[in-house]
């Protein structure tokens, strides 16, 4: 059997965002599912654009969510010469042609069809010179452009696309397009088309807005004598509006690395990205990456647009809800383990990670985020939310201080004597704090829910959490203790 081939071909003007990210992991998926290879190609060609820079955080993105690729990268660049080689081919077999023309003609024809309301299609005026006429406008150092010779006749160009069906384009839909530039450069349209012939792609897998120039690649294909590889088209990716997501127009808010630097886990990432424009066999949102490649299939991919949704004015759940909730999912039930390793990078750059928490304190480290990862939708919680567990320099949220402390005036007064019964405890358990707590709530004459809300705003600086008792053991009793006598601060 033939091996399947698949490519993924990011531009390096920037950064990789979540509509290229998506090809990848479709490209991904369908070459895992079937035992094929993936292909990266950096088409670096857009001199002015490209950079080092982002070749760079391209690959570093497509590692972190866990893209891995067969062969490359590859760089576009460096094939220019095979590029020109394929013209020059082209112009020996009859099927391409010299065009003379200036682009001042060109413009003076576009403007003649505007004003008749007619689509402008280049006309063929070079198509027909005779071997003396290119000749004797070359000996005169007339610039020239290559076009191919499209067919004429009532043809058409046809093709299956796998998730679009039947695309047909009559020849004359199609005019002799330009595939080298007139200062030697080949255009995306050939450089692509060799690339894969080269790389023997044999699954082109892509956006929905590379089905128009689809039908002109084919006459290449053909023209070269290449096999046509299969077309799958993928939905466009849009935003809230219904706008096409773009680098230029939305910014970090589409950009892979914005999700890994406010919390995403890579996997939870790859899975929400999956779903989108993708329907899964039996509705499920929820897969494992070996649960996902088993359930991918091209023949999935719908025809309606995909919508990211982001929130600029939310900087707590600044996306879709369905992602946050995809990446809450992994953060609460993968095994604590697994996302150790993200736990300790926020706390690293947060500057408040202990060397001991990988050494004599491991053990409550991964006890302690196992606890409060329940309430946790994104790693960077466990810097922010969660900082009062790993250090003792921590802010207390103001809502919660208001509602929860200092709306009650008896806490000058039941702090301190709740310290100093706690501390009294020679067994610091969950059953002997609740025991203290409650009784000291019932000899004030209160709530024992004012106390609790009072301690937890105090300990954690949060006004929610886990279970207070469970809180206090992980927080430790030396600390809470601690903590419960400096609270003299908020009534000064």
């Amino acid at each position: 059997m033939e091996e399947i081939r698949t490519r993924f071909p990011p531009s390096p003007t920037g950064y990789l965002h979540i509509g290229g990210a998506r090809t990848a992991i479709f490209n991904w998926l369908f070459a895992q599912k079937t035992g094929g290879k993936l292909i990266l190609r950096i088409e670096d060609t857009d001199e002015e654009r490209s950079s080092e820079e982002s070749i760079q955080g391209i690959i570093e993105s497509l590692k972190w969510l866990g893209i891995t690729w067969d062969e490359g990268p590859y760089f576009q660049s460096r094939f220019i010469n095979e590029h020109l080689a394929a013209a020059r081919k082209l112009l020996e077999s009859g099927h391409a042609y010299k065009c003379f023309c200036t682009k001042e003609e060109l413009d003076r024809k576009r403007e003649e069809a505007r004003k008749k309301k007619a689509d402008f299609q280049y006309d063929g005026t070079c198509r027909n010179l005779t071997p003396k006429e290119v000749a004797e406008k070359e000996a005169a150092g007339v610039p020239y452009t290559i076009r191919l010779k499209v067919p004429r006749g009532e043809g058409f160009v046809g093709f299956e696309d796998i998730v679009y069906g039947i695309i047909e384009k009559k020849y004359e839909d199609i005019e002799d397009f330009v595939i080298v530039r007139s200062n030697g450069r080949p255009l995306y349209i050939l450089s692509n088309t060799v690339d894969d012939i080269r790389d023997r792609i044999t699954h082109v897998i892509r956006g929905q807005d590379g089905l128009a120039n689809t039908p002109k690649q084919i006459l290449i294909y053909k023209a070269l004598g290449a096999l046509v590889p299969k077309f799958a088209h993928m939905s466009l990716t849009l935003d809230p509006k219904k706008a096409k997501i773009s680098k230029r127009t939305h910014g970090e808010l589409v950009a892979v690395s914005f999700y890994r630097e406010h919390g995403f886990l890579p996997w939870a990432f790859v899975n929400y990205l999956a779903l989108l424009g993708w329907s899964t066999p039996d509705s499920r949102e929820i897969f494992s990456k070996e649960e996902l490649i088993k359930a991918f299939s091209l023949q999935g991919i719908g025809r309606a647009n995909a919508v990211f949704d982001f929130r600029k004015n939310d900087p707590k759940f600044f996306t879709d809800p369905k992602a946050i909730s995809v990446n809450t999912h992994y953060i609460r039930n993968l095994p604590v383990e697994e996302i150790e390793p993200y736990v300790r990078a926020e706390l690293e750059k947060a500057g408040i990670w202990d060397p001991d928490f990988q050494g004599a304190k491991r053990d409550w480290f991964l006890r302690t985020v196992d606890l409060i990862r329940t309430r946790y939708h994104v790693t960077t919680d466990f810097a922010t939310l969660g900082r009062a567990y790993f250090s003792d320099d921590y802010p207390i949220d103001p809502k919660a201080l208001k509602k929860n402390i200092l709306k009650h005036e008896g806490f000058k007064e039941w702090f301190p004597v709740l310290a100093d019964r706690l501390q009294a405890i020679k067994a610091f358990t969950v059953e002997e704090a609740e025991k203290v707590i409650r009784e000291t709530a019932e000899e004030f004459g209160i709530k024992a829910g004012i106390l609790i809300n009072g301690i937890r705003t105090t300990v954690t600086g949060q006004a929610v959490g886990p279970g207070l008792f469970d809180v206090l053991i992980a927080v430790g009793q030396s600390r809470v203790v601690e903590r419960l006598r400096k609270s003299v601060i908020f009534f000064e």
